[in-house]
């Protein structure tokens, strides 16, 4: 896949693996005071590799803070900076985070389509729904979770009650017989009642 992509002017960011036979090419200057380790263009010499993948690659390493251990990075674009593949590279990890919570939370879990036009609707549905529902978790006074307040909101949804009230107070019983909108009917005229 690295090659087709290489060649078809797609670029990508993703983890080397551990097992990964290859040569450095050429050593690239690091940043100073950033996460970056080494940044390095590299050739595949494993036999299957080799063949499959003939063009150079680059091979960012950097230090992760959080989890305090190296991620060893591949890519193919030549001209960003080691310290923007890393971001590249973190910020993709946001975007799995997201289609996970989609997934998990709106039950996305096929799409439905196979057209791009399909595709994109079925995305755009899904994170309207998700920012609305994120601008609920934001408004309340009730601090949800995002995952309860999307199965509530999903049980509660043929529920006639005002929704900032009950986004606030959940668990607030309503009263079983409704107020009465009109105490007496006149039928004859004003003050003239029938019973």
């Amino acid at each position: 896949m690295f090659a087709f992509w290489t060649e078809s002017g797609i670029y990508f960011v993703t983890r080397l693996k551990d097992n990964a036979d290859y040569e450095v090419v050429e050593k690239f200057k690091i940043p100073q005071n950033r996460n970056v380790l080494s940044d390095q263009r590299i050739r595949f010499t494993g036999y299957k590799s080799r063949k499959e993948c003939p063009h150079l690659m680059r091979k960012v390493v950097v230090w992760d803070v959080i989890n305090n251990r190296e991620i060893v990075l591949l890519t193919n674009h030549r001209d960003f900076g080691a310290t923007t593949i890393s971001s590249i590279y973190k910020d993709r990890w946001q975007i799995e985070l997201f289609f996970k919570a989609l997934k998990q939370n709106l039950k996305v879990k096929i799409f439905v389509g196979t057209s791009e036009n399909a595709l994109y609707i079925q995305i755009w549905t899904a994170l309207i729904a998700i920012l609305m529902v994120k601008f609920l978790q934001f408004k309340s006074k009730f601090g949800w979770s995002l995952s309860n307040l999307v199965t509530l909101l999903r049980l509660n949804l043929f529920t006639y009650r005002n929704l900032w009230e009950w986004i606030d107070s959940p668990y607030e019983v309503l009263p079983l017989e409704p107020k009465p909108v009109q105490y007496s009917l006149p039928l004859r005229g004003p003050g003239q009642h029938l019973y």
